[in-house]
């Protein structure tokens, strides 16, 4: 794309925004609001307005470990809200994600344009982090470009993860769901307190990435979201994903986003036992300190369970018989998503994925169909990188049909819009650097266009920053009316349960594209029968 094709894109998507988000009035929004608890005070930087580290439930801690969130204390005076509060109890997981044993974490951000009219109803649009179910934080998440372009209120939130958010034992109340039972709690606090920051409590519009994707997906089929959640955005992290033995991380056995509260359980107290705590003696692990806890963190990973009061049905199964909210739905995911997981495996241990173990990581994942992939999946097509081959294969297998064939079936029920963010340069957010596997639209490459990560913009070039801009206008929009159109965008078309093409963001280039046909659905639908 020419130079004066890319800033005349800029200039129409700023333009489109600006004819589509209602003007910000000229005065800056107060810093000092009052929420349920008490006087915050936050601050106003650029165009936008933090309040941040405002808790949401009281601090789970002592004999509050693993029981659902209970409301926060009020306090007295003014709380200062300028800093965000503790991660939730996490493994350190590189340069900027530090590790935390504090479990005095449910807290969140609110971010806001910095000017909002008295009397503003705003969407209110909560942010549901990924990170596997045991890693992240709602901080890491800077919302200023969503908020201001967008005209909307964003909230972050952290929530339990691990074994602190989805540990289970028999007759213990929540197993399984504490880490939801948080996002839901925070969700709730957003709807009680959306006036105080100039939000629409009647307009709640939840939306995740990753295992926050997955949340926000399970949510819809939970009864406690019913006159919660008025619409969803799940990116790369649809109810029907289903990885295959080796799919996740080479070397994992097979899995799905949830797990049955009889398996929950059974790791519950298989974890109790390694910690030398009787099965019946609660209180053993409860008196354990959090860095005694957080290596158990791995073992719950992917562990929101279902069977349960939160949760009564498997959120796949629930999808599949049309058992969830009839919300709006925004839903997606990236073109290359494995290729972040494969190659962190490679950089890890190159001998992993190599042409040698190419056919007995095809039939570790397919048992007896493994020569049809291979034949499907030739080395050859992708210049005898097997990492490349086996991140396309698990990508199609295990992330795009699955996604494709959750949107056919929410379709029959509701409105559901469908992407796939496919930029071939995408920021590598992941770290991955190895020549015979180029990261293109990997998993989590899209954060950027969203938000800025850790405080950074790791958006590279103004054909980047255009589609972010319109990736905003489509998000907010879709926050504001259910309906993600907007004057001048390309048309997005809504899901049917027969199939038909997703809209695809590319720098330069947004329009509809058969993603089934380019990720070889019919090819697993016929090999699944």
């Amino acid at each position: 794309m020419k130079l004066r094709t890319i800033v005349a894109a800029v200039a129409a998507v700023l333009a489109l925004a600006a004819g589509n988000v209602p003007a910000h009035p000229t005065a800056t929004a107060p810093d000092t609001v009052r929420v349920e608890t008490g006087l915050l005070h936050g601050s106003v930087t650029g165009d936008a307005r933090h309040f941040l580290g405002v808790p949401y439930a009281k601090p789970p801690v002592g004999d509050l470990r693993w029981v659902p969130p209970q409301p926060a204390t009020p306090w007295s005076g003014v709380r200062e809200a300028t800093r965000p509060g503790s991660r939730c109890p996490q493994s350190a997981g590189g340069p900027g994600l530090p590790g935390s044993t504090d479990e005095d974490c449910l807290y969140l951000n609110v971010t806001t344009p910095a000017r909002v009219a008295p009397g503003a109803r705003l969407p209110v649009m909560v942010w549901w982090h990924g990170g596997g179910y045991d890693s992240g934080a709602g901080s890491d998440y800077d919302a200023d470009r969503l908020a201001s372009q967008g005209d909307v209120v964003v909230v972050t939130l952290n929530y339990r993860l691990g074994v602190f958010g989805y540990f289970g034992l028999p007759d213990l109340p929540g197993s399984g769901d504490f880490g939801l039972e948080d996002q839901l709690a925070g969700a709730r606090w957003a709807k009680r307190n959306a006036a105080a920051f100039g939000g629409d409590p009647d307009n709640i519009t939840v939306f995740g990435e990753s295992a926050g994707g997955m949340s926000a997906c399970a949510a819809l089929t939970s009864p406690q979201a019913a006159g919660l959640i008025d619409k969803a955005i799940v990116s790369s992290g649809s109810c029907l994903l289903d990885w295959p033995a080796g799919g996740l991380y080479v070397g994992t056995p097979a899995a799905t986003p949830y797990t049955s509260l009889e398996q929950d359980l059974a790791d519950g107290l298989a974890a109790a036992h390694g910690a030398d705590c009787p099965a019946e003696e609660l209180s053993c692990m409860r008196a354990k300190s959090a860095a005694d806890l957080v290596p158990l963190n791995d073992s719950f990973s992917n562990h929101l369970a279902y069977g349960t009061p939160l949760l009564p049905l498997n959120p796949a199964a629930a999808v599949r018989e049309g058992r969830f909210l009839r919300v709006p739905v925004i839903s997606g995911g990236n073109r290359d998503e494995a290729r972040s997981f494969v190659g962190a495996a490679v950089q890890t241990d190159p001998t992993l994925v190599t042409a040698e173990t190419y056919p007995s990581l095809l039939f570790t994942a397919f048992g007896p169909e493994a020569d049809r992939v291979a034949a499907r999946y030739p080395l050859s097509r992708y210049g005898g990188s097997a990492p490349l081959a086996f991140a396309t294969v698990i990508t199609d297998e295990a992330w795009a049909c699955p996604t494709a064939a959750a949107d056919r079936a929410m379709a029959a029920h509701t409105t559901v819009y469908p992407y796939e963010f496919a930029d071939p340069d995408a920021p590598d957010v992941n770290g991955i650097h190895l020549p015979d596997l180029p990261q293109g639209a990997a998993h989590a490459t899209d954060l950027p266009s969203l938000f800025d990560l850790g405080g950074h913009d790791f958006l590279k070039t103004d054909a980047q920053r255009a589609m972010a801009a319109a990736m905003i206008q489509y998000w907010t929009a879709f926050a504001r009316t259910g309906d993600p159109h907007h004057a001048g965008a390309p048309a997005w078309a809504a899901a049917s349960p027969w199939g038909g093409d997703q809209l695809r963001f590319v720098p330069g280039r947004i329009g509809e594209a058969d993603v089934a046909a380019d990720h070889q659905c019919a090819f697993w639908a016929a090999l699944r029968r």
